[in-house]
């Protein structure tokens, strides 16, 4: 007996002496956070994650301790933990909070804090979607710096991006970092993407190809879904009632399952959109094109290891949109009417791999997108012979659209006191685009393959906590071009107090000589239907652009301000321009050709404010110019102009928050867009002569506030909210009626007055 009891007492003794340990991973936004700060007990014991977000506090005896993990612009994470007699596993994820030094990975492809990054990344969230009540990705994508929306058909009512004065083909729009977004899918996909599949959007304004190749002049928006990090279930519905008539009608589904050990997850979002046809000037024709919208999808991560992750999202999107005569009647005896029905198919597939050094990790992916689409656009003769002709022969079109991307993307980072940190990207992409479009009775074909493969290299050096330098190329073989295309890239950061930022920026980019967006489109115009075709001996088109910017931040216990100041310049050689080729049988028809040189300039300033969490504020301004060096003929008869049409030399929102408690918030939200010269063809009983206008400017005031039911036992939430959109309807007053009417004669804001109500119902596990 004496025996045992001495066995025990030895091993209590070894076990009370004993030292263990907590390891895991930091996760933030779906990807490892290197650089995190984890405490236990006030520091302590304690460390930092390494590149791959790994960590390991050691020597800890038996016990009950608090873990405090940290990251600037993530919520502080506290939990409490118990060691008994082993080593404990523990894996966290931290969620984004409102400061404004956030994590991006658009601006170097990796994960970075804002402050750290030598090029500015603007962010749009998730609350600020629902801040202005956006339905879809375009409504919310105007309250950004630099950065407009443009209505550009009064049929269809197809959308443009347009970035620091450059129109949507110079910019790129990214899925999770994947250009999979189409010249095909940018004529809808702005109003077809709804926000409930957005989890944040990150913009780069400026030259953006030697990290993402073609067509990346004006910037970048990367569209970054949603990602499953808790279980959750929100439902949401909101009425809209556009100009006291039209209604539009929003259901949203959001559900998301985590498993224990969070080392696995599943997210799901659906939505439906139905809005009604609206004729504004009562002629009998849309100037709100009728849509239905419905969407699903689904994302989903594994990690297999510590060191190995998957990553994998899928969607579908399909939309019936139609705009034109309004008279109850099968379409191709409508005077003038234009259909599409969409089916889209987007996914992506990510493998990554953080190699046991700690310093290197491998991403390997594949992504694409299907577009099916049919669509009629047609103009009913006034010939009773030819309405025979046209009839037995009605324009239905085709259009079949297959984007593919595969690459890998190797880090590594290099550690030297005495020379700072480096972290060396290599990476390479194969991009295939495939569009066949036809239009068989206007003898109207796009038969366009355009393939690209490409080498990328950059190095982002933190010389010190200073000054970061980063410096990149990437080699661009696309097949419509003869030679490789290099896109070099230096950008600097300095940083001389903790609160100021200066930053400078010098690129070069490239367009590939192809059809974009605006070229897929055809419009009416003087009782015909108008094409773009391509010059058979088209050239790239090429950009140099610098930026230089100040930046200030500073925070304080209740009061966080800051601004920015920016100014621009880019020069296009061998500009692509519209020349009118006059017309044939069916219409207007233009060629797009080469030019000489253009050059756009201005400067961007921002201010943002945030008291106490309860009153926000967010500003922008754009004031720019871009000019062609040489005067362009729009069309036979007009004189020749060096503007770009569509683009205003001023623009700019403003937002403010208020939020006095858990149960109220209120904003109030505003964009501006100045005057700018648009192109307005004869054909509308209105209008008997081709000329160019000056619009005059907008100014659209909106106003939304919701009240919040908290069921804190329950983890469950109810919230009522209504406004109004566009308060004093500042809206075109101009439009052509009738069948022969200019449907590129469209400007300003994209809605009337709209009033919405709606409820949101969430379930946080």
């Amino acid at each position: 007996m004496r025996k045992i009891i001495l066995v025990m007492i030895i091993h209590c003794s070894i076990v009370n002496g004993q030292k263990f340990s907590v390891e895991g991973h930091v996760y933030a936004l779906g990807k490892p956070l290197p650089l995190a700060n984890i405490s236990i007990n006030n520091n302590s014991f304690g460390t930092t994650s390494d590149l791959n977000g790994k960590y390991l506090v050691d020597n800890l005896p038996t016990g009950n301790y608090e873990i405090k993990i940290s990251y600037i612009g993530f919520k502080t994470l506290y939990k409490k933990i118990k060691i008994i007699n082993q080593n404990l596993i523990l894996d966290v994820f931290l969620y984004e909070d409102n400061s404004l030094n956030e994590v991006v990975i658009s601006a170097t492809r990796t994960a970075k804090q804002r402050n750290n990054s030598s090029t500015i990344v603007n962010i749009l969230k998730r609350e600020n979607f629902e801040n202005v009540q956006a339905c879809n990705l375009s409504e919310g994508l105007q309250f950004q710096s630099g950065l407009r929306i443009e209505t550009n058909c009064q049929t269809c009512n197809y959308t443009q991006l347009r970035i620091n004065g450059l129109s949507g083909g110079y910019s790129q729009i990214l899925i999770n970092g994947r250009p999979i977004f189409s010249p095909l899918t940018g004529l809808y996909g702005l109003d077809q993407m709804p926000v409930n599949m957005i989890e944040r959007v990150e913009t780069i304004r400026g030259g953006a190809s030697t990290l993402y190749g073609s067509s990346s002049i004006a910037g970048v928006v990367n569209i970054i879904t949603k990602i499953p990090t808790n279980n959750y279930l929100e439902l949401s519905y909101v009425k809209r009632v556009i100009n006291g008539s039209a209604f539009d009608d929003v259901f949203n589904i959001n559900t998301s399952l985590v498993t224990k050990n969070k080392r696995s997850g599943i997210s799901i979002f659906a939505n439906k959109r139905i809005r009604d046809g609206l004729d504004l000037n009562n002629d009998n024709y849309t100037e709100l094109a009728k849509i239905e919208n419905n969407s699903i999808g689904i994302s989903l991560f594994k990690l297999f290891s510590e060191n190995e992750k998957i990553e994998a999202s899928l969607s579908y999107l399909k939309e019936y949109r139609f705009g034109g005569e309004t008279i109850d009647q099968p379409i191709f005896l409508k005077n003038q009417a234009e259909e599409r029905k969409h089916d889209v198919f987007m996914g992506s597939l990510d493998f990554e791999i953080n190699f046991p050094d700690k310093k290197s990790s491998l991403i390997t992916y594949i992504a694409g997108q299907l577009t099916d689409r049919h669509h009629f656009t047609g103009i009913l003769p006034d010939n009773e012979s030819e309405i025979i002709e046209y009839t037995n022969n009605p324009p239905f079109g085709s259009s079949e659209n297959t984007t593919f991307q595969a690459g890998f993307q190797y880090n590594y980072q290099i550690e030297n006191s005495a020379l700072g940190n480096n972290i060396l990207t290599l990476g390479s992409e194969y991009i295939l685009d495939k569009i066949y479009d036809e239009i068989s009775a206007y003898n109207f074909l796009v038969d366009q393959n355009t393939k690209s493969n490409s080498i990328f290299l950059q190095s982002d050096w933190e010389i010190s906590k200073k000054f970061n330098f980063l410096t990149g190329v990437r080699a661009d073989k696309h097949n419509l071009i003869q030679k490789a295309i290099l896109s070099p890239r230096v950008s600097a950061l300095y940083k001389p107090s903790k609160n100021l930022q200066l930053r400078c920026n010098w690129s070069t980019g490239f367009r590939a000589p192809q059809a974009f967006d605006a070229d897929l489109h055809t419009a009416f115009a003087g009782g015909g239907v108008s094409r773009i075709n391509l010059n058979e001996n088209l050239k790239e088109e090429k950009s140099n652009s610098f930026s230089a910017s100040i930046n200030f931040d500073k925070a304080s216990e209740k009061l966080t301000y800051g601004f920015t100041f920016e100014g621009f310049y880019t020069t296009l050689k061998n500009v692509f321009v519209l020349t009118a080729m006059g017309e044939d049988e069916f219409g207007e028809t233009f060629e797009k050709q080469n030019g000489d040189m253009a050059r756009v300039k201005g400067i961007t300033t921002e201010f943002r404010l945030d008291y106490n969490r309860t009153i926000q504020l967010e500003c922008g301004f754009n004031v720019q110019s871009s000019l062609y060096e040489n005067s362009v003929v729009v069309a036979d008869g007009l004189p020749a102009i060096k503007d770009f049409l569509k683009t205003p030399n001023m623009h700019g929102f403003g937002i403010i928050n208020f939020t006095p408690n858990e149960s109220i918030k209120a904003s109030i939200n505003y964009i501006f867009t100045g005057p700018m010269k648009i192109a307005h063809f004869s054909g509308a009983p209105e209008q008997l002569e081709d000329e160019i206008i000056s619009s005059s400017s907008f100014s659209e005031l909106g106003f939304k506030t919701s009240y919040i039911l908290n069921a804190k036992k329950n983890n469950l939430s109810y919230e009522i909210f209504g406004g109004i959109k566009n308060i004093f309807n500042s809206y075109q007053k101009d439009f052509d009626s009738g069948k022969n009417r200019d449907s590129n004669y469209i400007y300003g804001p994209s809605i009337p007055r709209t009033f919405f109500l709606g409820i949101k119902f969430s379930s946080l596990k």
